[in-house]
């Protein structure tokens, strides 16, 4: 790759070309250059024509046309090393007449620099080797209560068991995703897709491809995925109809959709509790598709591993009661985590659009909630009681985020952002009071559509 970005027809850099022949590009011109076959971006000033490498993007299509036609030097920073820079000198096209920093992103470059500078970035410590070690214990625990207990209590206790290791797993595919937990990229792929694919069934090519677009366009409603659920929730009446760049399609607000969003806040929990099925129904979908998937045949085979296993220790109770208790627990109890996912974003402030790259800091502080806990229930919430300071710097450890969550925060009450914190009870009842308050708008709309297949709606649901 940087073999190839050398040897590219561009200048290895601008001062090469002399000021008299860099380009000065408005703008105005910059937006011009928004589509996919014509997509230009602006980092730090410079100007890129990136059309070309869009099908290569190791974080997908969808991040770069989200930013396209405008500047995108704060998410460039946040989600990638300083050594990859050189990179993009084969793009070069010239250099905006126009630009400008904000205050805000200016303090947001500093402290992104002195995070580098202390070398966090690579101090991942002992807490995903603590945590594989912790996963086969319980799994070995599940195993043996299964396998050498004839107690359907123990029977049950070992679908619980699951269920824990699968929110676990689901902390460590997200971290694996964000940044490098061994040192080694052929190690961290084998446990992403050990942890992931084979042990839950869940492609992580489908979470990457998800969860980047979720980064970027954080809180965005008809952009971000993590806030498109219809026909079963919906955060607010402008989803209602809207129509989705992920999905590629209108979310309908039809009768159907209108009476399952006017009692969402009841139906929260007890689909949370089962909300395992969309997404391996989703992650399925997704590798099955005509879509890019890197390596899809060792992410199919991992999928593949789950469905040969889970089957095969169900098998393994004496009855079908006891079968169906154990997925129940293991299901219900991995819930909790997909509560947590959307207690961070549900109750914050959103829009309708793309995002603006300029405006990198605010967007991220706007649109999350951080959870107050105590450090030692760090390991329940994964990582997620720092959302903030998570999405400002997506590639940090998690173990260095409540370091640098003071610094964050004295950052946004120095520019007039929000920092909006809560215990995870208050979070809850946020969730609930904006579901109830999206259901009671939904009541009094009028959805003129006729129902459409609830089956289908259902399953293109993400949640």
């Amino acid at each position: 790759m940087a073999e190839a970005a050398q040897s590219g027809a561009m200048p290895e850099s601008k001062e090469e070309v002399g000021v008299d022949e860099v380009r000065m590009i408005s703008s105005d011109e910059l937006r011009a250059h928004a589509a996919a076959d014509d997509l230009w971006i602006s980092i730090s000033g410079d100007v890129y024509d990136v059309t070309a490498w869009l099908p290569h993007h190791p974080g997908g299509n969808l991040p770069l046309l989200t930013l396209a036609g405008q500047d995108a030097t704060d998410a460039f920073a946040a989600y990638h090393p300083p050594s990859v820079r050189p990179l993009l000198r084969r793009f070069f096209v010239g250099r905006l007449s126009d630009y400008k920093v904000s205050p805000a992103s200016a303090d947001f470059r500093r402290l992104l620099a002195q995070i580098y500078s202390a070398g966090l970035f690579d101090l991942v410590g002992p807490a995903p080797k603590v945590q594989i070690a912790g996963m086969l214990v319980l799994f070995c625990a599940a195993l043996y209560c299964v396998l050498a207990c004839a107690s359907p209590w123990a029977h049950l206790l070992a679908g619980g068991l699951i269920g824990f290791i699968w929110i676990q797993s689901g902390w460590m595919g997200h971290d694996s995703g964000h940044h490098h937990i061994t040192g080694h990229a052929g190690l961290d792929r084998l446990l992403q897709v050990l942890s992931g694919n084979c042990l839950t069934g869940l492609g992580i090519a489908w979470w990457k491809c998800n969860h980047n677009t979720h980064h970027i366009a954080c809180n965005s409603l008809d952009h971000d995925p993590d806030l498109q659920h219809m026909p079963l929730f919906a955060v607010s009446s402008k989803l209602f109809g809207i129509w989705s760049y992920f999905y590629e399609r209108t979310l309908v607000f039809d009768a159907a959709s209108k009476l399952l969003i006017s009692y969402q806040h009841w139906t929260f929990y007890p689909v949370m509790c089962f909300a395992r099925i969309n997404l391996l129904a989703q992650s399925a979908l997704f590798l099955l598709s005509k879509r890019k998937v890197p390596q899809r045949s060792l992410e199919l085979a991992g999928v593949a591993a789950f469905w040969i296993w889970y089957p095969l220790l169900l098998s393994c109770l004496p009855n079908w009661s006891e079968r169906v208790a154990f997925v129940v627990a293991s299901f219900a109890i991995t819930g909790i985590q997909h509560v947590q996912f959307c207690l961070n974003h549900f109750s914050s402030e959103v829009y309708v659009g793309p995002p603006k790259g300029n405006d990198w800091f605010e967007k991220q502080t706007a649109g999350t909630l951080d959870i107050q806990c105590s450090p030692w229930m760090d390991w329940f919430h994964g990582g997620l009681q720092f959302q903030i300071e998570h999405h400002l710097f997506p590639r940090l450890p998690r173990c260095h985020l409540r370091k640098i969550a003071p610094i964050v925060r004295d950052l946004c009450k120095k520019h007039g952002l929000p920092y909006a914190a809560a215990s995870f009870w208050e979070a809850n009842v946020l969730t609930w009071k904006t579901l109830r308050n999206a259901a009671l708008q939904a009541r009094k709309l009028t959805s003129g559509a006729a129902p459409r297949n609830l089956v289908w709606e259902a399953v293109n649901t993400h949640g």
